[in-house]
């Protein structure tokens, strides 16, 4: 693979493209992920970005634990019972 450059003054700056260009959505749980990598395993925070693997990571993330959390809502609501009718009558 040959690089190639180009002058910014008196610099010569490389001419560096991203292989994967998608603008991912990230969330609180994808945000959450991202500064978890960040303070405890800098080297694995650092891989995914270099390999360009990170934001993938952290959408994929972010989509299980949406995914997750809404499970665990209606999981709850069928236990303790709750209706859209006890919704609207005691909503305390």
């Amino acid at each position: 693979m040959e690089i190639t450059y180009h002058w910014e003054g008196d610099y010569l700056i490389p001419d560096l493209k991203l292989s994967d260009t998608t603008e991912y959505q990230i969330g609180k749980y994808g945000r959450m992920r991202k500064r978890f990598l960040e303070e405890n395993h800098r080297g694995i925070y650092s891989y995914m970005i270099l390999s360009e693997t990170l934001w993938k990571h952290l959408a994929e993330i972010d989509e299980e634990c949406n995914e997750m959390m809404d499970r665990l809502v209606r999981q709850m609501a069928k236990k303790e019972g709750v209706t859209e009718q006890l919704k609207s009558d005691d909503w305390l």
